[in-house]
């Protein structure tokens, strides 16, 4: 029991003795979590008030952390379940909780609404992430000259 809670905490700070990504269990995304995820107005967990983050859940459970604002930098990533939780885990390895609540998601600092689509340059980042063999590490996609 002691085990399973100091998992729990590690995996909630983000902190995680999972060391390789392909190992990460990617399961298919719940009706509640699927679709584009966009931040609203300036948040702390973005690196300026002008910055907008996106989080991109498709039905099979593969994830796409958009951030933009000087450049774009997305991160390709899994959705899981750890603990009863549901999770992100990102091709570093890094694992960050999702909790629904009144219709919004929160996720690594942030607060996001549901829209209908994401932006231009996000859209060209989710189209290349697709575009990698999945036996590979991804690597973070940057796409400058915004």
């Amino acid at each position: 029991m002691k085990t399973r809670l100091l998992l729990s905490l590690f995996v909630l700070a983000g902190c995680s003795p999972i060391t390789n990504y392909q190992t990460i269990v990617k399961t298919p995304a719940p009706q509640s979590l699927e679709g584009v995820w966009r931040t609203s107005g300036p948040q702390s967990g973005l690196v300026s008030k002008d910055a907008v983050g996106y989080l991109i859940i498709d039905q099979a459970g593969n994830t796409l952390d958009c951030r933009q604002w000087q450049r774009v930098i997305a991160k390709p990533g899994k959705l899981s379940r750890i603990n009863d939780q549901w999770v992100n885990v990102n091709h570093q390895v890094r694992i960050m909780p999702l909790k629904r609540k009144d219709g919004m998601l929160h996720y690594d600092r942030l607060t996001l609404i549901k829209v209908s689509s994401a932006s231009e340059e996000c859209q060209k980042a989710l189209a290349e992430a697709k575009a990698q063999p999945q036996a590979e590490t991804i690597q973070n996609i940057e796409i400058n000259g915004q």
